[in-house]
């Protein structure tokens, strides 16, 4: 028989009994007590922005109640670094705590990394701007596709895809993504909207104006439709209109004006009943004869 070999599990999964649920306390693996001037805070911190509110409801929780999940950290030198839980670190320390429950574990840059990830795209409700930022710090250091991404943090390829594309948006964009005046909703149908300042006239409209993502998408589709119709327009070669041909009497009337006047005439029919009657002079003295013989 052939042996089964199974794939290694996903590391969203594996980080489950290790990260826990945070609103209540975890009875698996040994805990410690650490100093909080221990604990440095984790450089690979995809989360850049605190709720301040936040923060301080959970601080006087505490207070309360104490630290309820134990962080995770590992040894760094003679002290430690935070590897998942830097809300609870932060409040604790807003709340004057001297020392907080720890689980100490040996992980790698790249386990520290997913694991900041996870606990912030499971857990925390992270903008999808930081998590895109994350993503894209972690493909460049660990040298990751996207698919590789995906696989270890448990998410769908076009989820990955889907997020690091709205680094390529208008910087001004991306900051109204990231401060939630606009959603991912919005944020997907700007990116198919390639020249950025239209794309941030647009975003800006949608911001001022309240639109909904269908509203949104309805606005671009008709301006792209408008200069479809335009580049065609200008694309179409110009119609040339042939002169309409000169009748015998229209001939006739140009050889007898020429005889009376003496200079240059030329009757231009443009369609019927419509031309021109062009008199060229060579001197002022042709042309104040002429106008003395149009005003007999």
């Amino acid at each position: 028989m052939e042996a089964t070999v199974k794939a290694p599990p996903r590391l969203a999964r594996g980080l489950n009994a290790l990260l826990g649920d945070i609103s209540a306390p975890s009875s698996d693996a040994p805990v410690a007590k650490l100093p909080l001037g221990k604990i440095a805070f984790n450089p690979y911190q995809p989360r850049k922005q605190f709720d301040d509110e936040e923060l301080a409801s959970l601080a006087a929780s505490i207070k309360t109640h104490g630290v309820l999940q134990p962080l995770v950290v590992r040894a760094a030198g003679e002290e430690y670094q935070l590897i998942a839980g830097e809300r609870r670190l932060r409040a604790a320390r807003s709340a004057g705590l001297a020392e907080v429950p720890v689980h100490v574990v040996h992980f790698e840059d790249q386990q520290v990394f997913e694991a900041a990830l996870v606990e912030n795209i499971q857990r925390t409700d992270l903008n999808p701007l930081e998590k895109a930022q994350g993503f894209k710090e972690y493909m460049d250091k660990f040298k990751m596709t996207q698919d590789q991404l995906a696989g270890r943090l448990g998410l769908d390829r076009t989820t990955v895809t889907n997020l690091l594309g709205l680094l390529n948006l208008h910087p001004d964009v991306q900051a109204a993504v990231r401060n939630g005046q606009l959603t991912m909703g919005h944020a997907k149908v700007l990116k198919g909207v390639t020249d950025l300042e239209q794309q941030l006239a647009f975003a800006k409209d949608a911001i001022m104006k309240n639109y909904s993502v269908h509203a949104l998408e309805l606005l671009v589709k008709q301006h792209k439709l408008a200069a479809a119709g335009t580049e065609l327009a200008a694309a179409a070669p110009a119609e040339k209109k042939e002169p309409a041909e000169k009748t015998a009497h229209v001939k006739g009337l140009e050889d007898d004006l020429r005889q009376r006047l003496a200079v240059k005439i030329e009757i231009k029919v443009k369609a019927k009943d419509k031309g021109q009657i062009v008199i060229g002079f060579d001197s002022n003295d042709d042309f104040e004869r002429i106008i003395q013989a149009l005003q007999k």
